[in-house]
């Protein structure tokens, strides 16, 4: 059984980031959707717990897909599976450059680890978390933007947080 994992913040989780889990469950047996730190993003919306809950409630609609939470190395986590594959989703050649350099790390800390890169469906090219996150900062609807199950969340954090 060959086991994807889907890695990233996902601080909030988009359309985009769904519709990569989606096509990535048509292709293999189980996936991972692992929630993890990012060093980069130090103040996130949301928390580890609380991004994994969400995650896990617009995820149940598929059989073979779990959340996981990890604050380690991508390529570490990965070791519990045999022949494991990581998914990423790509919008633009910038986020291919950064990929090709994290899949070429994580194959030298973990060599039977292997990338896979999904290109973004046409309509999520320029969507990310923190565009996301500045439309909520403004009172933007997000309903294009973000599955259903967590755009309340999303709201109601960014009025907490404010501008």
């Amino acid at each position: 059984m060959r086991t994807a994992i889907c890695p990233g913040s996902f601080d909030p989780i988009t359309l985009g980031h769904l519709n990569i889990i989606r096509r990535t469950a048509r292709i293999f047996d189980k996936v991972v959707v692992l929630v993890m730190y990012n060093a980069s993003k130090p103040s996130p919306m949301f928390t580890l717990e609380e991004r994994v809950d969400q995650i896990g409630r617009v995820v149940a609609r598929f059989g073979n897909v779990t959340v996981e939470a990890h604050d380690g190395l991508l390529a570490e986590y990965a070791r519990k599976f045999d022949e494991p594959v990581i998914v990423k989703g790509l919008r633009a050649s910038t986020d291919f450059e950064n990929e090709f350099q994290m899949a070429q790390i994580n194959k030298s800390i973990n060599p039977a680890l292997e990338t896979m890169f999904l290109t973004s469906s046409e309509k999520y090219t320029f969507l990310s978390s923190s565009m996301v996150r500045e439309l909520a900062s403004y009172g933007a609807d997000l309903s294009e933007f973000v599955p259903f199950e967590v755009i309340e969340e999303v709201e109601r954090k960014a009025r907490q947080r404010g501008r």
